[in-house]
Parts: C-alpha cells; sequence; structure tokens
C-alpha cells in the first residue's frame, strides 16, 4: 500500500481527493491537511510515502512544505497538483524538491499514475509543465560547445535530461537504443559525478546547469 496524505486548503478539493484516492485498492490516505504545517506533520505521525501538495495555501505553503519534507524526511516524495502552472511556480516547485507536477485539470488516473510513479522514484510532470520546463532547460547556461560540468559524459548528460523530461529507465532505453541496464549503469555514475540520491535531485541539477535538451 502508498501511504498518501492529501493537502490543500479547500475542503471540498482536499475531501474529494481523498475520497478518489481511497478507491484505488493500492493507496491508503492517512491523512489530509488543511496548510503546510500540518502535512509536515502529518508525514512524520503517518509515515506517508507520497505526498498530493497544493502550492498556494495560507500559512506555510506547499513550497515551503516541500523543502521541509524533502530536507527531513527523504524517504517521502512530493506531487504537486495545483491550479497554477505559471514558470514561477513550475520552477518553485520542482526547485523545493517535488517529484511530480500536474494541474488541477489533471484526471483520477493521471494522478493515480503520478503518486505510484513517485513512490517509485519517477517524476511524472504535467505535458504542459514539462514543455516549460524543457524550454528552461534549452536555454544553456555555458557557451555552446562548452565543457560539462562535473566531468560527465554526453551520454550521461543525455540520459540526464532525459530524467529531467520525466521518462523512466525502460523509456531511456528506448530512446537511446541501449539495455535498461545500461540506463541504469549510466545513471549510477552521472549520480555519483553530480553528487545526488535521486530523480528530483538531478532534475534540479539539469535545470540549474542549464543543460541542453537532446534533440
Amino acid at each position: 500500500m502508498i501511504k498518501v496524505v492529501v493537502a490543500d486548503d479547500q475542503t471540498t478539493i482536499r475531501e474529494a481527493l481523498a475520497l478518489m484516492l481511497d478507491l484505488f485498492e493500492d493507496f491508503e490516505v492517512v491523512g489530509t491537511a488543511a496548510d503546510g504545517d500540518e502535512a509536515v506533520r502529518l508525514v512524520v505521525e503517518r509515515g506517508a510515502d507520497v505526498v498530493l501538495m497544493d502550492l498556494r495555501m495560507p500559512g506555510t505553503d506547499g513550497v515551503a512544505a516541500t523543502a521541509r519534507i524533502r530536507r527531513d524526511h527523504p524517504q517521502t516524495q512530493v506531487v504537486v497538483l495545483t491550479t497554477y502552472s505559471d514558470d514561477a511556480d513550475v520552477l518553485a516547485g520542482l526547485r523545493a524538491g517535488a517529484l511530480g507536477y500536474l494541474t488541477k485539470d489533471a484526471n483520477r488516473n493521471q494522478i493515480a499514475q503520478a503518486i505510484r510513479a513517485a513512490a517509485e522514484g519517477t517524476s511524472v510532470l504535467d505535458p504542459e509543465v514539462s514543455r516549460k520546463l524543457l524550454a528552461a532547460l534549452d536555454s544553456p547556461a555555458a557557451p555552446p560547445g562548452g565543457p560539462l560540468p562535473d566531468g560527465l559524459s554526453a551520454r550521461e548528460a543525455e540520459v540526464l535530461t532525459l530524467i529531467a523530461a520525466g521518462l523512466a529507465n525502460r523509456e531511456i532505453a528506448a530512446r537511446l537504443f541501449v539495455t535498461e541496464a545500461t540506463v541504469k549503469s549510466h545513471i549510477n555514475r552521472l549520480f555519483a559525478k553530480i553528487g545526488v540520491t535521486d530523480r528530483a535531485q538531478a532534475v534540479r541539477y539539469a535545470y540549474r546547469h542549464g543543460l541542453k535538451t537532446p534533440g
């Protein structure tokens, strides 16, 4: 069972999401929160695997709560579910450590898929969010043709940008025409080089260094 906390300041939305998730056999909603502080408390008390997090809440907002959860309880992943998808919100949520980012236009199956993926350490992004992130990644901070950061090889950088695009290992393998074992080997090496331990940190690294997306 995947233990889920739902955080949203609107009671109707919060309760509707909890009821919807309870219909899935592999989810257990262990608590609902009206603000970020309550979401963090529930993570501590209930041992949540995933938090479905709204961003704009009174008091401690979803960005601050996400940062606290990922810093103090790294075993708990965060999936953002929000009305807003402007660039500032997207980047703030991802920089705070969210592993998934959906807008409230997402249907129940998309939300369920994002929660399951997050529980496995895989990123799922709303198509519009993914487009904005890739647009940002496509503006390299380093001069074209310059050296890659931290000694990354061209193939490792390519794998990293595909991770940032939300692709699972098997999808990366299919895209690059290699085996899934080869992808895992690339990921292990690049994670060691850039000093990260999960995909959320890798996404933030890719954005921060302005790595160009593969064609």
